[in-house]
């Protein structure tokens, strides 16, 4: 799948100096003279152990607080990235959605200094672009022998299918990182190219976000340059590559999902540049045209930035072992109807052994010398080269000449006598796959670690995006900071942390924002693009999974308070609907006999929290809460931040009671119910009172509502399979359940009735936990579906739902009132309440293959209804 922030870790000699704090409280420099960090350049001060004039404001900053005080930036960064969720997917046992690290000191390059590393860099993008447009063109650098055949057709990432295609603004290379860090001597080296998919400018934007909060003063005094300038590029040079000449290009990011390791970033660009974030599903092919599928049918895509690989891209010219990409993109692309950013096959560059051909190669095609140097790589695909490297093994780090999914470096002088004749070996064998490079010392900037301020060698993420003219370089970075004084990679998956990069202004700085400053006239609108069908799917479920949740836990908790020690099971013939109907809605397996009950609390009550905290369990409160959350991150880029922390928080209570021994299991779950009760209450107001009455909200509602029904209807049918479905006891607890206690009081100054309880609960459409109103709301927002709106025939939905509500308003619970003693379970309530159930299901499916499957075809015509599925 696509590389992370560093995949290509960068290599140092000597590790981080973690220095003693003086006896004092103030926040104290590092040592100047720390044994660890000789050999290494000091980005805070000079050779004189002076602070260098860039770090000045910054530096005074952090001396002006004492050692708690800067302390607090810290735990601040890191509640502030809590709550906003910025998340790392780390592929060890941390698993994903690992917190975000940050350390609040930032890293500072001067003005002067800037604008030598942007010449460079845009000298280089220049370069490699040229390279990329000729290797998937005349090949005229291989014909000429300026660049060996294997660096393009020995590469497992030259796609052949890919050859010859023409490219909008003929740049391959639309965006582009490269990896920076500082010689000893204080020279800027590239470590390493990222021509496919240069990820991390949005945790660069995302870091920059939160240093400006934590250090607003010295933010502004400092004159620090604003990044939106280049994404506000980003958006025009994007929108400049569509092959439709229409005003506002439809642009998408393509992403390869919730498992991908810089997935929150993906999320995170996608909402802030306003496009659509996609996965292959979500788009097909048609007439080598592509299509986002959307609840309204298919629309057209003009521009894809892509997060998937070169070649997960088309399983059907490509890698076909793999669904991450879209059948048929490369045939849409090969006849010029999308574009993609960065092109097909552009990985070709990001090859190790490259490197040691771009001086010459610079030389060739720009006709001047390479600006910014490589780290000095040898190819040992040439015979002298590989002479050279197998003589300097010891002082070497030998890889893979070109991108290889989970292969690691080696480092030469950690290999015994054996590991090294093999390795020498292997090599002769088949040289061109293997490329040696310079081991290097990196530079060493202050960070903040445990209580001090530390020396820590960093690398640089400098990022380009092409315009009309050439290329544009963003005025800031995402500095990445080694992990431990042990570890050897500067990586975020081995534990690194990250900084801001501030990059200073000789003058006034521009405050640029993404919002155009122009005065054109707008065409107003109530609406945006319509909504992805698999958006729509996980608006849906999460809906359904939050009310699974609170509707689960309000009858737990009712069924806990009836068998709860003090009861001393008295209330036996009450609990046994409440049983039956977590029974039936598969929170329970089975249900005890009543003659059995009372000798079986302790397995019931171990059973009943079991089905709270038990993730094993499929119908747990824990359960529901860890969907919650996992839709939660597939719609990153759909909801607010305030719901986002509702939603991370879900799982808190759980945690808590999981992590603290218990003597009172019972009392304890009792209140992790009510407070999951509370925080579901905060998501469906924040949902009410927040979004929009768009698409999104209307399958958020119709999961919600459906889902509630569904509860409501097996409370109900349990209480009427009831030998005591009279009993004001049984009745009061079903209102308990139902919330609806207050209500039936405000209105009957006397015990709960049957008939009167099933009416405020079935057919009261003023009551929000009623029936009818669930059904009403159903009603209201399929009013708005693009099928429903259009078709001249009644939709399966539709049928089901209004097969369903009609016989609901036919309803008479008085009927209750009527029979006799112990025969409710036959009359008609009992039956709707039966058809009900099973009615909901069927509604699922018809939703489901309407609007989420597209696998029922619509027309305006009289033709006949699809059927619908079976339930």
């Amino acid at each position: 799948m696509n590389r992370s922030t560093d995949d290509h870790a960068l290599i140092f000699q000597s590790q981080s100096s973690t220095l003693p704090s003086p006896v004092s409280s103030r926040a104290e420099l590092p040592r100047v003279d720390a044994p660890e960090t000789r050999g290494h350049y000091d980005e805070l001060r000079d050779a004189g152990g002076k602070v260098r004039p860039h770090y000045e404001q910054v530096i005074s900053d952090l001396q002006r607080r004492d050692a708690a005080g800067v302390k607090r930036l810290s735990d601040t960064a890191r509640r502030l990235l809590a709550e906003r969720g910025v998340t790392f997917n780390i592929y060890d046992a941390r698993g994903l959605d690992t917190p975000w690290q940050m350390d609040p000191v930032p890293f500072v390059i001067s003005s002067r200094e800037w604008e030598g590393i942007e010449k460079a860099l845009i000298q280089r993008a220049t370069l490699l672009n040229a390279i990329l447009t000729d290797s998937y063109g005349p090949q005229q650098l291989i014909r000429k022998g300026d660049m060996p055949a294997a660096m393009v057709l020995g590469q497992p990432g030259y796609l052949r299918p890919c050859h010859g295609i023409k490219l909008p603004n003929a740049k391959p290379l639309q965006v582009y990182g490269a990896d920076i860090a500082r010689s000893p001597d204080g020279r800027w080296w590239v470590i390493s190219d990222r021509t496919q998919i240069p990820t991390g400018s949005g945790y660069a934007l995302e870091n920059r976000l939160i240093t400006s909060r934590l250090l607003p003063e010295v933010f502004r005094d400092a004159r620090v340059r604003r990044l939106a300038v280049f994404f506000r590029q980003m958006q025009q040079s994007l929108a400049a590559l569509a092959p439709r000449p229409v005003e506002e290009p439809r642009v998408v990011l393509l992403t390869p999902g919730p498992y991908n390791e810089t997935y929150f970033e993906q999320a995170y660009i996608a909402r802030y540049l306003g496009y659509t974030l996609v996965e292959g599903e979500d788009l097909t092919v048609r007439d080598d045209r592509v299509y986002l599928k959307t609840l309204s049918g298919l629309e057209p895509v003009d521009v894809i930035l892509r997060r998937v690989d070169d070649d997960f891209a088309d399983p059907l010219e490509l890698r076909n072992d793999s669904m991450l990409g879209v059948p048929g993109l490369v045939r849409a692309v090969r006849a010029g109807n999308v574009a993609l950013a960065n092109a097909l096959g552009s990985g070709l560059a990001e090859a190790p052994a490259m490197m040691a051909f771009l001086p010459g190669l610079c030389r060739k095609l720009l006709g001047e010398d390479l600006l910014m140097p490589s780290v000095a790589t040898w190819w040992c695909g040439q015979e002298r080269p590989r002479a050279e490297v197998e003589k300097n093994l010891d002082r070497l780090v030998i890889k893979s000449s070109f991108r290889v999914r989970g292969q690691d470096v080696c480092f030469g002088g950690q290999l015994s006598a054996a590991e090294r004749a093999a390795l020498i070996e292997r090599m002769r064998f088949a040289p061109d796959r293997w490329a040696a490079q310079e081991k290097i010392s990196f530079s060493t900037a202050p960070t903040w670690e445990d209580g001090q301020l530390v020396h820590k060698p960093v690398s640089v993420r400098v990022y380009l995006v092409a315009t009309k003219d050439g290329y544009m370089v963003m005025p800031g970075a995402l500095t990445r900071v080694a992990a431990s004084i042990e570890s050897p990679l500067v990586s975020m998956q081995k534990g690194g942390s990250s900084k801001d990069t501030w990059v200073l202004s000789e003058g006034p700085v521009e405050n640029v924002t993404l919002l155009s400053a122009t005065r054109t006239s707008v065409e107003l609108r109530r609406t945006g693009h319509n909504l992805g069908s698999r958006v729509a799917n996980h608006l849906y479920w999460l809906g359904r999974y939050a009310e699974r949740a609170e509707s689960t836990a309000r009858l737990l908790r009712s069924t806990l308070l009836r068998c709860s020690p003090e009861s001393g099971m008295s209330e036996t013939p009450l609990l046994l609907p409440l049983l039956e109907a977590l029974k039936n809605l598969g929170v329970l397996e089975d249900v005890p006999d009543a003659a059995v009950l009372a000798s079986q609390q302790e397995q019931l009550e171990a059973r009943l929290l079991e089905a709270v905290f038990d993730a094993n369990h499929p119908a747990s409160i824990r359960s529901s809460v860890e969907h919650i959350q996992r839709i939660g991150v597939l719609l990153r880029d759909r909801i607010s931040v305030d719901t986002w922390r509702i939603i991370s928080q879900l799982s808190d209570a759980l945690d808590v009671y999981d992590n603290t021994p218990s003597v009172t299991p019972m009392s304890d779950a009792l209140n992790v119910l009510t407070r999951i009760i509370l925080e579901l209450a905060s998501f469906h107001g924040l949902a009410k009172e927040n979004m929009t009455r768009a698409q999104g909200w209307m399958f958020l509602d119709i999961g919600h509502r459906l889902e509630r029904t569904t509860y409501i209807c097996h409370l109900l049918r349990a209480g009427l399979h009831s030998a005591d479905a009279e009993n004001p006891s049984l009745l009061e607890a079903i209102l308990e359940v139902g919330d609806s206690t207050i209500t039936y009081r405000n209105r009957y100054s006397l015990l709960p009735q049957l008939a009167a309880v099933y009416d405020l609960l079935m057919l009261d459409e003023q009551n929000p936990r009623g029936l009818r109103f669930q059904f009403e709301r159903i009603r209201q927002q399929f009013e708005h579906l693009p099928h429903e709106q259009s078709s001249a025939v009644l939709t399966p939905a539709m049928r089901v739902f209004l097969e369903s509500s009609t016989r609901l308003q036919l309803c008479d619970p008085t009927e209750l009132a009527r029979v006799e003693p112990g025969t409710w379970a036959q009359t008609q309530v009992a039956k709707l309440l039966t058809h009900l159930i099973e009615a909901m299901p069927l509604l699922n499916d018809a939703l489901t293959a309407g609007y989420f499957a597209h696998s029922i075809i619509h027309s305006s015509s009289e033709a006949a209804p699809a059927e619908l599925p079976p339930a």
